[in-house]
């Protein structure tokens, strides 16, 4: 439960830094992340981790969406 409690705690501390584009990216990787650290006992790191991944490929992706147009 305490570690629940932690990831909780972290998303919204990230959710308060990151602006709305990296919010995206963000949760999506941080609940994959958190999911797949979950399984290894690592879930906070995990959804940190995640959220970099995340972030990184939102951005890709938003930077060869402007490219094409």
């Amino acid at each position: 439960m305490r570690k629940l409690s932690m990831l909780v705690v972290t998303l919204g501390l990230l959710l308060s830094v990151t602006s709305q584009a990296r919010a995206e990216g963000c949760l999506k990787g941080a609940a994959a992340g958190a999911a797949v650290g979950h399984l290894k006992h690592h879930a906070i790191i995990g959804a940190a981790v995640g959220c970099v991944v995340g972030h990184h490929l939102a951005s890709k992706k938003q930077a060869n969406a402007a490219e094409k147009h």
